[in-house]
């Protein structure tokens, strides 16, 4: 459905007296008196308009504009109706979708005490908790469901959770859902509810894809706006700390402990940098903690409830606690890493300056990132402050400061600690106390870093026409056709003139000399430490010049260009080839050879006498013949004549030449054998026709394999008649036995007439 102009504009108008709200939501507004809250922020003052009660919403508002307590008071005339208490809990009423855990179970904590005088039950679905306990507490029946997309979808999918009584459905920060994929979720969860609900859909931006849903999944959506240009950043300071790459960790150090925030978070890309950035800072004394994906839904709130309750100052974190996250006295935001783009940069700040506090959003930009850090801040219409990070003598004296402007000064003063001042006093000078005072302060802070301070690049501060300040030109003897270089040429003059590089400003290259801008102050002390010939190294000197020197033009040569119309030269004519220089004795140191008599070469062996041809009468036979053409190797030679049609050979050759493997009679097919006429061809050595076998049989028998009496039946051996064949065939009787053969009769213990084993 389409989405309805915009119907008001609260981001110029003063906030409402809470007096002014009606009266059916006045348990609410009762929690927030308890709360101290005495009046109402733009975006709550716009959501709880009497016309828009049972409007549905897109709203858009800035973070830090208190929207968890927006659209909780936005949909209690629809959850309470003319009450002032719920009735026991059932099916839910209401449904709250968050991006992630830790900003669901803080909507969660805020509607428990917003809700707290109406007898609400609020239910927590949160990926990375127990399923179980989850599905209990909604079996026992809630007013309120807060959870993600994923574990939300889970319990509906089960049955766990009955959207049939759902009122009213709430999707804070849609806009980061749509971006980490929870779309199909979010379409599934308004599908399942009832049709006429009331969809409220808060974001920091309206996009294309949150209007595309708005359309679908809304009834005259109202929007509503309370982002201007003006309050965007009122109350946060952008600050832009140039530092150099390997002194991007060291410049944290500095900020942390130059800005002693109660609270402060430091955004990073990468886990792994997380990780690294946390084991730095516990090295060094903070009280500090990590918030990454890597972590257990355990570790993070543990994490996020030691921020809460003071035992944690630092918190390391990705982009995971960028949206949403309340810690309370978070005046420092430091982007260890620049963000991917403008809403990032957006979301991270927004934790500090929250609700009319003031706040620091620190950008650390290195040299080779100044350019898109530019940009981003360009992008995103917000002016920084384009500084350097804290010295160690800033923050000793911040130090100082904090401790003279500490309340416990001037704070009353009870019998035992008079007593003990005395003692001190009696026994120690108050030179001595006040000492002992500042290091006993000292000792619980970390040591600051020492940074190496580059020159602040001209084409990336805020102001371009700032110049380097008051400063003077100094010319060395070495230039471009010396090889001089800016990267060699910085460290010898911060060595060898005692400079550093915040002292040196623009170096300007030219043929024969390299011009170089100094502080004012530091000129006087370098040419006192270079000496009367100001000889910086080997022969490279360096004296003071008047005035800015101008820049050397580059003298280049100009390109060539053909032109078409222009008369051509004529080529050169090529140089004649030089003569072949004589080689005559007297341009030698040598003599010449002796002339040798030229002897002839030795005559040629005579060849091998040829070998006989005994095929040169068949070859003057085939020159003889007509050379023709050969055809395809299937190809038959064209003839209408029944015995050369009926020819099939590879080739073709002339009648009465020499047949192939076989001869062959005029019209019959080519065999490989010849046969005998009505009959198959045999195989050679048989008797013509019939069929060979290994051995004679009788005629009108079966063959068999070896000879046998008429009429009986074939067998090994041969054996007496009426007698069960033996294996082994017996001695005839009448022969002889051979020695050592048993009698007749009895069988063979072994086979045959093999003698008996010995034993043993």
């Amino acid at each position: 459905m389409p989405v309805s102009p915009i119907r008001a504009d609260f981001a110029t108008g003063e906030s409402r007296a809470l007096l002014d709200i009606p009266p059916m939501t006045s348990p609410l507004f009762d929690a927030l008196a308890e709360r101290g809250f005495d009046t109402l922020t733009d975006v709550q003052q716009a959501v709880t308009a009497p016309e828009l009660t049972e409007a549905d919403l897109l709203v858009s508002a800035q973070t830090g504009s208190g929207k968890t307590v927006a659209f909780g008071l936005a949909i209690a005339p629809t959850l309470l109706r003319e009450a002032e208490r719920l009735d026991p809990p059932a099916a839910p009423l209401a449904l709250i979708v968050a991006p992630t855990r830790e900003l669901a179970m803080q909507v969660s904590r805020e509607l428990i005490w917003l809700y707290a005088r109406t007898g609400a039950s609020v239910a927590t679905c949160i990926g990375g908790m127990d399923a179980r306990t989850e599905r209990r507490a909604l079996e026992r029946g809630a007013h309120v469901v807060v959870g993600t997309p994923g574990r939300l979808r889970d319990h509906i999918e089960r049955g766990a959770l009955d959207l049939s009584d759902i009122r009213a459905v709430v999707l804070d920060e849609a806009d980061e859902m749509l971006d980490l994929g929870f779309r199909e979720d979010l379409e599934f969860m308004l599908g399942e509810a009832p049709e006429g609900r009331r969809t409220l859909m808060f974001s920091a931006t309206v996009s294309p894809a949150i209007a595309e849903l708005a359309k679908t999944y809304q009834r005259e959506a109202v929007r509503v706006s309370t982002i201007s240009a003006k309050s965007q950043h009122a109350d946060i300071a952008y600050q832009a700390v140039q530092v150099a790459a390997h002194d991007a960790e060291h410049a944290i150090i500095n900020l942390l402990r130059f800005h002693d925030a109660p609270t402060a978070i430091v955004f990073a890309n990468t886990r792994a940098a997380v990780a690294r950035l946390t084991a730095r800072f516990a090295n060094r004394g903070f009280a500090v903690v990590s918030l990454s994906g890597e972590l257990s839904q355990d570790e993070r709130s543990h994490a996020l409830q030691a921020m809460r309750d003071g035992r944690a100052r630092v918190c390391v974190a990705t982009d995971v606690a960028a949206r949403g996250i309340d810690l309370p006295n978070l005046d420092l935001v430091i982007h260890a890493d620049l963000p991917i783009n403008t809403e990032g940069l957006l979301h991270r700040s927004g934790r500090t300056g929250r609700a009319g506090r003031k706040g620091i959003s620190a950008l650390i930009v290195s040299d080779k990132i100044a350019k898109k850090a530019q940009r981003l801040l360009k992008w995103a219409k917000i002016e920084a402050e384009w500084t350097f990070a804290p010295t160690p003598e800033d923050i000793l004296a911040k130090d100082e400061a904090r401790l003279l402007d500490n309340p416990l000064w001037t704070a009353e003063v009870d019998e035992d600690e008079s007593r003990f001042a005395a003692e001190l006093m009696e026994r120690f000078s108050a030179e001595q106390i006040a000492i002992a005072c500042l290091r006993l302060h000292r000792a619980g802070l970390t040591a600051p870093e020492e940074l190496n301070r580059a020159p602040m690049r001209a084409d990336v501060r805020a102001d371009p026409a700032a110049s380097f300040g008051p400063s003077a030109w100094v010319a060395l003897s070495v230039g471009r056709n010396q090889r001089a270089e800016p990267r060699w040429l910085l460290p010898l003059l911060c060595r060898a003139g005692n400079l550093e590089k915040s002292q040196i400003g623009k170096i300007r290259m030219q043929a024969d000399e390299t011009h170089v801008e100094l502080a004012e102050a530091a000129v006087q002390g370098f040419l006192a430490h270079l000496g009367p010939n100001g000889v910086l190294e080997g022969e490279i000197t360096a004296k003071a010049i008047e005035g800015v020197p101008a820049d050397e033009p580059r003298q280049r040569a100009p390109k060539k260009r053909f032109d078409r119309d222009a008369e051509r030269a004529p080529r050169p004519a090529r140089k004649e080839p030089r003569p072949p220089r004589e080689k005559t004795a007297e341009a030698r140191d040598w003599s010449p050879e002796p002339v040798r008599e030229q002897t002839p070469p030795p005559a040629p062996k005579p060849r091998l006498k040829p070998k006989s041809d005994k095929f040169a009468d068949r070859k003057e036979t085939v020159e003889a013949k007509p050379v023709a053409k050969k055809p395809f190797k299937s190809a038959r030679p064209a003839s209408s004549d029944a015995a050369d049609s009926s020819r099939s050979f590879r080739a073709t050759k002339p009648r009465g030449d020499k047949p192939f493997r076989a001869e062959r009679s005029e019209g019959d097919k080519p065999a490989r054998f010849k046969k005998p006429e009505g009959g198959k061809p045999s195989r050679p050595g048989k008797p013509g026709g019939e069929k060979p076998f290994r051995s004679g049989k009788p005629e009108g028998g079966k063959p068999t394999r070896f000879a046998k009496p008429d009429g009986d039946k074939p067998y090994r051996g041969s054996k007496p008649e009426g007698t069960k064949p033996a294996r082994f065939a017996k001695p005839n009787a009448g022969k002889p036995a051979k020695p050592g053969a048993r009698p007749a009769g009895k069988p063979a213990t072994r086979g045959g007439d093999a003698p008996p084993r010995r034993k043993g």
